[in-house]
């Protein structure tokens, strides 16, 4: 893990603050409702994980020891099962009634052989009737175009720093798609900026389907938002839900 965004505990201070509850949080909570067990891949801080955890069985994989760290002392932190792990190799020797891979943490998978790895993954750890959900943007609604500093300024309460000015900046490489966006956080009074570069991908649908029936992954249904409601070509996220071949 060398992206600074999640490595680094200075900035990983930001994340809870950035990403607090939210659609995503709200929709999967409710559809976890009847799993027995739960494997959140990519789980960042554990605020997914540790919500889920008061009820099931959860095991949370991130591959940054500073996500971890916030993970482990949150509230509920002690009920969930954290493993310092890659998503594209893990092997947990078990299997899970529901995978989740949220916050659009499939992104960071750049290329098509990381992302079929990651669908592996989930393949791998799904229980016979068990059930997977993830997210990922849309590239048609081209979401990076708001990334811009002007578009992206805000102001962040922070419980010791105080309010800390915000902004984002992007590049885009036309060949692979990938887009290069930066984050900046300016630290009141010192006028210290804390910087991290990070790289995401935006697979299309079509690929998406394609890799996942490669990996004996069927799709049941495919939403266009967290609202849960169904997938158009012009939605802004891109959301399959389903189970085992």
């Amino acid at each position: 893990m060398t992206d600074l965004l999640y490595s680094d505990p200075d900035l990983v201070q930001f994340y809870d603050i950035e990403n607090e509850g939210g659609v995503d949080f709200d929709y999967c909570v409710g559809f976890a409702k009847d799993a027995g067990s739960v494997l959140d891949l990519g789980c960042g801080t554990g605020q997914l994980a540790a919500a889920l955890a008061d009820r099931r069985s959860v095991t949370g994989v991130d591959p940054a020891p500073a996500m971890l760290d916030v993970a482990r002392r949150r509230a509920g932190g002690q009920r969930v099962d954290w493993v310092e792990a890659d998503a594209r190799n893990v092997r947990l020797g078990r299997r899970f009634d529901l995978v989740i891979l949220t916050g659009h943490a499939f992104q960071v998978f750049l290329t098509p052989e990381d992302r079929e790895a990651v669908l592996a993954t989930i393949a791998v750890h799904l229980a016979a009737d068990g059930c997977f959900i993830f997210d990922t943007r849309n590239p048609v609604a081209q979401e990076w175009l708001e990334w811009t500093p002007e578009w992206s300024q805000r102001e962040l309460s922070h419980p010791e720093l105080g309010m800390v000015r915000a902004w984002n900046d992007f590049r885009r490489d036309p060949a692979t798609g990938v887009v290069t966006y930066s984050t900046h956080y300016e630290i009141p009074d010192s006028g210290r900026v804390l910087s991290a570069e990070s790289e995401i991908a935006f697979p299309t649908k079509e690929s998406l389907a394609q890799m996942l029936d490669e990996s004996g992954l069927v799709v049941e249904e495919w939403l266009g938002s967290w609202q849960g409601e169904p997938y158009l070509d012009t939605s802004p996220e891109i959301i399959p839900i389903g189970r085992l071949r």
